[in-house]
C-alpha cells in the first residue's frame, strides 16, 4: 500500500515558478514509477511527466518539455515537479500517481495503482 500526498501548489504570476512535491509512505516506494497528471478546470485529466524508479527515464508531455523537470529522492520517498515559465494555461489541479512498471514509465493514468488528492496551481495573467 502506498499513500501519496502532494504539496507546493499555489498562486503564481505568469513566468513564475513552483516546485511541487509528492511525498509517499511505504518502504517500497523506491521501486515505483511516479507520474504527474493535471486537470485544468472544465477539461479532462492530462499527462504531465513521469519518472521510473531510478530516474533514468523521464518522459514529458510536449507542452511541458523545457519548462518542467521531474526528479525524485528515494531516500526521502519524494518525487518533485519543478515548474518554470508558468503560463495561465498551466492552471490546474496537479496530482501524482504511482505504479510498478519495472524500469518503464507510462502516460496512461489507468495503469497507475495509487493516487494522491492533488494540489491546486493557479497562474495569473
Amino acid at each position: 500500500q502506498v499513500q501519496l500526498v502532494e504539496s507546493g501548489g499555489g498562486l503564481v504570476q505568469t513566468g513564475g515558478s513552483l516546485r511541487l512535491s509528492c511525498a509517499a509512505s511505504g518502504r517500497t516506494f523506491s521501486s515505483y514509477t511516479v507520474g504527474w497528471f493535471r486537470q485544468p478546470p472544465g477539461k479532462e485529466r492530462e499527462f504531465v511527466a513521469s519518472i521510473n524508479w531510478s530516474g533514468s527515464s523521464t518522459p514529458y508531455a510536449d507542452s511541458m518539455k523545457g519548462r518542467f523537470t521531474i526528479s525524485r529522492d528515494n531516500a526521502k520517498n519524494t518525487v518533485y515537479l519543478q515548474m518554470n515559465s508558468l503560463k495561465p494555461e498551466d492552471t490546474a489541479v496537479y496530482v501524482c500517481a504511482a505504479g510498478r512498471f519495472g524500469s518503464a514509465t507510462t502516460r496512461y493514468p489507468a495503469a497507475y495503482d495509487y493516487w494522491g488528492q492533488g494540489t491546486q496551481v493557479t497562474v495569473s495573467a
